[in-house]
């Protein structure tokens, strides 16, 4: 942790708050990310929510408007809003399996237990490969559907024949690789590791008490809740709703080394893993670990990403959680992630 346990400031039923440092560039920033209101503008998205955590205090939030969508009406975003995580949920899986990794009823190095996997290459697939993705399967995440084309693999687990069972579809994928020597992001790949998690804990109401009981409850994420499959998966791909505070209590579990008021959570070797960086998208420049990326590739900067913008940046250097949370298209991620590093970068480093 990067301070003594008696220095660090927890967050009660609330967040406390505590003025924004005279570095910050967050109201300049946000005034461009927030500029269209529910209407994306010259090359920017919308931007939804975001939340700024410096020392443990809330400093800044601001607030947008939801656009219409086929999902339903849109309206302003307040502080109670609960929305989607998209794949930032990813990296709460990631949590969950810590915790059974720890307790040691998960070994990350076994081959992972898929019976449908006995029979070919694909029983070398470990936890662990899961987790870096590099589990060698042949899976097209592309939120794009082309027509005349193969469906991307992502929109038909999430949203077509593969959405009843979602880890049933995943582990269905052939092999294209061999383990370990690809890397290859798939939100099927981790509908197979939340898949093994239940298949320890329980599945449908049984994993959803696991989390709120082991994650959601110890952080105080009352607004948090995980969807479910028809089979009683959790798609810990896409689908946790919660407010931005909370996905910044998330956020600031993994800053204080999986510590929370007083009680770990998750080993710190666990935490630290997260961030061991072995992939790189050539497109963002951010590093990938295990089921969180590293933004920018800056050594120890994780992030939870999810399409569409959503964001959860942790600097342990700086002492920072950023929530960013909002409806950027892919082509306008570049321009939100430049606001959201000179976000980071205006916070002056800890001292020592």
């Amino acid at each position: 942790m990067n301070h003594r346990d008696a220095d660090v400031a927890w967050p009660g039923e609330e967040w406390s708050t505590a003025e924004i440092p005279e570095s910050a560039a967050v109201r300049r920033e946000s005034d461009e990310l927030f500029a269209g209101g529910a209407t994306p503008i010259d090359g920017r998205g919308v931007s939804l929510a975001l939340a700024v955590i410096h020392r443990g205090h809330l400093v800044f939030e601001r607030y947008g408007i939801q656009p219409d969508t086929i999902f339903g009406p849109g309206g302003p975003v307040g502080p109670d809003t609960t929305l989607v995580s998209w794949s930032m949920a990813k990296s709460m899986t990631h949590a969950l399996v810590g915790m059974l990794v720890d307790e040691g009823r998960l070994d990350p190095y076994a081959p992972a237990a898929v019976n449908d996997w006995r029979d070919d290459q694909r029983s070398a697939i470990t936890l662990d490969h899961l987790l870096r993705m590099r589990d060698g399967l042949d899976f097209v995440e592309e939120y794009v559907d082309t027509p005349g084309a193969r469906t991307p693999d992502v929109i038909s687990m999430l949203f077509a024949e593969g959405a009843a069972d979602v880890a049933a579809y995943a582990r269905s994928r052939p092999p294209k690789h061999a383990p370990g020597e690809v890397w290859n992001y798939s939100s099927g790949t981790t509908n197979v590791i939340s898949r093994l998690v239940g298949d320890v804990v329980g599945h449908g109401a049984t994993m959803d008490d696991f989390i709120g009981n082991r994650l959601f409850a110890p952080l105080g994420m009352k607004s948090a809740s995980a969807r479910f499959d028809d089979a009683g998966t959790f798609i810990g791909s896409s689908y946790v709703y919660a407010t931005a505070r909370d996905f910044a209590r998330f956020g600031y579990l993994y800053l204080r080394d999986g510590v929370w008021n007083g009680r770990r959570l998750l080993s710190s070797a666990w935490i630290t893993g997260a961030a061991d960086q072995h992939a790189t998208d050539p497109e963002t420049q951010h590093g990938y670990g295990r089921h969180w990326w590293i933004w920018k590739s800056r050594p120890g900067v994780l992030a939870a990403l999810g399409y569409e913008g959503q964001r959860i940046i942790v600097d342990r250097s700086r002492d920072l959680v950023v929530v960013h949370l909002g409806k950027w298209v892919a082509d306008t991620q570049p321009v939100l992630d430049a606001h959201l590093t000179r976000i980071v970068d205006s916070f002056p480093p800890i001292a020592g």
